[in-house]
């Protein structure tokens, strides 16, 4: 089963223990004004689905990529503090995903900037999750994409660096 964005806020929620009302601070951030209702409609998973069947992939309010990274966004504004303004910060602040493609591994260097993690310490993370990772295929996932060493980083690392989170989070 794929990770939807929703999915990913949901197990990023848990992973770090954040509150309604943090989340709301986040996304405004992040430039996304929303309230305690619409932030518990994105966790929330709809009942049924209009045929009757159990909806398990529906959530009440669904979201796209742009505002999973605007929370990305808010998240290292909130753990790092806001960038100088200077003409190259203004230009690279926009989003880096604009489809539906793949967020695991704008997830992964997203958080890596906000929590200030080093390599070191994610492979760590997903050691403990289960996951053995070497530093080269680590490097591979958090290059930019179209650069020749890029590698798509799977919904299986993802999900277990989360799981490895909030190891540490909520321990």
């Amino acid at each position: 089963m794929t990770m939807n964005a929703n999915d990913i806020l949901t197990r990023l929620r848990y992973a770090l223990d954040i509150k309604d009302a943090e989340m709301v601070e986040i996304f405004a951030l992040g430039g996304i004004e929303t309230t305690k209702a619409e932030v518990q409609d994105m966790l929330s998973k709809s009942k049924n689905s209009p045929d009757g069947a159990a909806a398990d992939e529906e959530y009440v309010k669904m979201i796209d990529n742009k505002t999973l990274e605007s929370f990305l966004n808010g998240c290292v504004t909130l753990k790092r503090g806001p960038q100088e303004e200077t003409p190259e910060t203004v230009k690279n602040q926009f989003l880096m995903r604009d489809d539906n493609r793949n967020m695991n591994n704008i997830l992964l260097k997203k958080l890596k900037i906000a929590l200030s993690l080093t390599s070191e310490e994610m492979i760590d993370i997903l050691h403990d999750a289960g996951v053995t990772v070497s530093k080269s295929e680590l490097s591979a996932v958090l290059r930019k994409e179209g650069h020749r060493n890029y590698k798509e980083c799977g919904d299986r690392y993802a999900r277990n660096f989360l799981k490895g989170l909030a190891h540490i989070y909520r321990a």
